[in-house]
């Protein structure tokens, strides 16, 4: 009783909050206008035929896209003819996802998660199976699911002890999401063990999916040939979140001349412009990388205080062009960003103090070698000092334990694709 009042509060709330979340979804429509495409599939309602679907797979982000590409690759080997139907939650997933698809499959927007919009979208899509990537656990949607008999996959399945004292604290309400799973294939024994105590009763540890993802080799290459260009060492800050650049600056401004080059990243695109606005107002000089087209940098680009990494799907490009890199989001409380992609492109990572969202990659990485942990920017930046002036012996020894570090831990996406695939009618 407990519970179903706890799910049809949570319901009258959502319910309640539609008008602002569309409102919201328009408004940031202004600078990314992928948010108002298609609102009414936010509803669970959509135009023209349905779509079904033997396979639907919902990668909320770009990184979770990005996880999920490898999952389809493992997937497709062993099912060509697989139609998949992908969704997502924002506009910069969406557009990554849109390379991904086959003649056949279909894309939609994930529908808010009120009874009524999941009805709608599952009973237009009628998926065989559902596979969520990581942290996607929306309590009527694995409801409404189990009733249409629809199994669900949590896949490459994390959760924090931040998150896990969030989800006791929710238990009336996502206890039971949890045990609506058919199952959830972990990343790690930790993330297994916090899954199993919040009430997912099936839980089996495959790996992360992030480590099968390979480098994009011809960006990689671009990367070296423009790292020439520079005549100096490349810094890359990569996936860098709200106050994290500031801070950057700041420190970097006290750091004696001739200073490396600053390869900055922003994890969002709608920031593009805010951060190049805040790197010109500290009185630094300023190239974009959307400026330079294919031909990349030219020669008097390499005077130039910072690089802005202002384009999208190019993070193979920007590890190939760094000696070494800072984590965004680990030096302030974001949990960090996926560093698991510069170790395969060979550039060792400075992590900050707050990975809780890899936690267990951190400290494989740390153990290996293959990456470096510090309290904050002032360190950060005294420990690349260090190792830039290292003559390369330090340095190149992290490359090589990154590079081994990202290979020894494949193999995530043919363990998930062989789960899911038996839960498929025939499977």
């Amino acid at each position: 009783m407990k519970r179903a009042l706890a799910r049809a509060a949570y319901s009258s709330l959502l319910r309640l909050a539609t008008p602002l979340y569309l409102a919201r979804l328009w408004w940031r429509g202004r600078r990314e206008p992928g948010y108002r495409e298609a609102i009414g599939e936010r509803l669970g309602r959509g135009h023209g035929r349905a779509h079904p679907a033997a396979l639907w797979i919902h990668a909320v982000s770009l990184g979770e896209t990005r996880a999920a590409q490898a999952l389809i690759d493992a997937l497709r080997a062993e099912r060509p003819d697989l139609r998949l139907l992908l969704t997502h939650g924002t506009a910069t997933g969406r557009a990554a996802g849109a390379a991904l698809l086959h003649p056949g499959d279909h894309q939609a927007w994930l529908p808010f998660d009120t009874p009524g919009a999941v009805r709608r979208f599952l009973q237009r899509h009628r998926p065989g199976v559902g596979v969520l990537i990581e942290t996607e656990v929306w309590p009527n949607l694995l409801h409404e699911a189990r009733r249409a008999g629809v199994p669900m996959v949590l896949a490459n399945a994390r959760l924090s002890e931040r998150s896990a004292a969030k989800g006791r604290r929710l238990a009336a309400l996502l206890h039971p999401a949890g045990q609506a799973l058919a199952v959830a294939l972990a990343q790690s024994e930790a993330d297994a063990r916090r899954l199993r105590a919040v009430g997912v009763p099936r839980v089996e540890v495959c790996g992360n999916l992030k480590y099968d993802l390979r480098p994009e080799e011809a960006q990689l290459a671009t990367g070296h040939a423009w790292r020439a260009r520079a005549a100096r060492p490349v810094v890359v800050a990569a996936s860098t979140r709200e106050g994290e650049e500031a801070e950057l600056l700041s420190a970097w401004a006290g750091l004696p001349a001739p200073r490396p080059l600053l390869l900055l990243v922003p994890r969002h695109p709608q920031r593009f412009d805010e951060v190049a606005q805040l790197i010109e107002s500290r009185g630094l000089m300023l190239r974009r990388r959307s400026a330079w087209g294919a031909d990349g940098p030219a020669v008097d680009d390499a005077q130039a205080d910072v690089w802005l990494g202002d384009t999208l799907g190019e993070m193979a490009l920007y590890f190939g062009l760094a000696d070494l890199g800072l984590q965004g989001g680990s030096f302030r409380p974001f949990g960090a960003h996926n560093f698991i992609e510069a170790a395969a492109c060979g550039c060792p990572m400075l992590l900050g103090p707050s990975v809780f969202n890899f936690a267990e990659a951190a400290r494989q990485a740390l153990d290996a070698g293959a990456a470096w942990q510090v309290g904050g920017w002032d360190e950060a930046l005294a420990r690349m000092q260090a190792l830039l002036a290292d003559e390369q012996p330090a340095r190149a020894a992290a490359v090589r334990a990154a590079q081994a570090f990202a290979a020894v831990h494949r193999g995530a996406a043919a363990r998930m694709a062989a789960r899911i695939l038996v839960l498929l009618p025939g499977g």
